[in-house]
């Protein structure tokens, strides 16, 4: 498509991984990175053990898919359930968490650390949305390449190639071509933060405004992205991070407290803890005085720690 920039200036000669569960959003990005002459893709599926026997079907799809375009594919499986049980983290974060850890074993195995995901523009007005709620650091959306560090420590590149790209447009240049894919009935089912802000918030927000909802928490998106690059610029010059790579905190202490959250929370995204939040930025923040604990708890397991007047994440 016209307007995915990315499909055209993407390297041939590198190697990808590409997350496909199966749904129409990850068949059409995996087709059209076909179409356009990518070949070095590692078709990547995870089941989440949450679907019965669809789970087994949605992994044969994939495979059967992967096997006609003739791509390798690595199915993997993760209990999802359990590590909710265990962990206390929500259904999205524990499903987020395995993900990121399957693609970390595909990155080990077929020697590459870029993963391509089909995330498009309703997922990014959702995530918006969400993080605007929770107070996660104003209007931030997903970024179309991200690094981050998995729990064992390999680091991965996200790239998001769809993001500019609405749900329907995907669908309908599938039925165009008439390929097919995987419906997942609980997506319009009540359950999970998502499929709420999905099915009832934003019918909603169009009903009483209007206007489009997605393509406008898609806009804000936009605007934080610039915000962002300027906050990226000011931390740059700051020099806050050590050779290395953890907070000095001296440094720290004497830059304005909105830029003390700013730089705290794009190091804990690039060490990969995604569920934050204001307070958990605040409490981050409270390590500078050392009156106060050494170390917070984290998301996902392990703590912020300060010692030696330095910050870093300890797994």
């Amino acid at each position: 498509m016209d307007k995915i920039p990315w499909l055209k200036n993407g390297s041939r000669e590198q190697r990808y991984l590409v997350g496909v569960s199966g749904g129409a959003d990850s068949v059409a990005l995996l087709q059209m990175l076909v179409e356009v002459g990518f070949q070095k893709l590692m078709v990547c599926h995870l089941d989440h053990g949450l679907r019965g026997e669809d789970s087994a079907t949605d992994a044969e799809f994939v495979q059967e898919m992967a096997g006609k375009l003739g791509l390798i594919c690595e199915l993997g499986k993760a209990d999802v359930k359990s590590r909710m049980d265990e962990s206390n983290q929500s259904l999205e974060t524990a499903a987020r968490w395995a993900r990121h850890e399957f693609f970390a074993a595909c990155s080990v195995k077929f020697q590459t650390s870029t993963v391509l995901l089909a995330h498009h523009a309703d997922d990014q007005a959702e995530t918006v949305l969400w993080n605007l709620l929770r107070g996660s650091h104003g209007m931030k959306g997903m970024r179309s390449t991200q690094e981050l560090v998995t729990n064992g420590g390999v680091k991965l590149e996200l790239i998001r190639p769809l993001l500019s790209v609405r749900r329907e447009e995907l669908r309908g240049w599938l039925i165009a071509r008439g390929m097919s894919w995987r419906e997942d009935a609980s997506n319009s089912e009540p359950i999970g933060i998502r499929n709420r802000l999905r099915n009832e918030l934003f019918p909603s927000l169009v009903e009483i405004t209007g206007r489009d909802a997605v393509a406008a928490f898609a806009r804000g998106a936009e605007d934080a992205s610039d915000r962002e690059e300027m906050e990226s610029w000011a931390l740059d010059q700051a020099e806050v991070i050590d050779p290395q790579g953890r907070i000095h905190v001296g440094v720290l202490r004497n830059l304005p407290t909105v830029l003390q959250r700013a730089v705290l929370y794009r190091f804990l995204r690039e060490q990969g803890i995604t569920e934050l939040d204001r307070g958990l930025i605040q409490r981050g923040l409270d390590l500078l005085d050392v009156a106060n604990s050494a170390s917070i708890n984290l998301p996902g397991g392990g703590k912020l720690r300060r010692r030696e007047g330095r910050l870093w994440v300890e797994r």
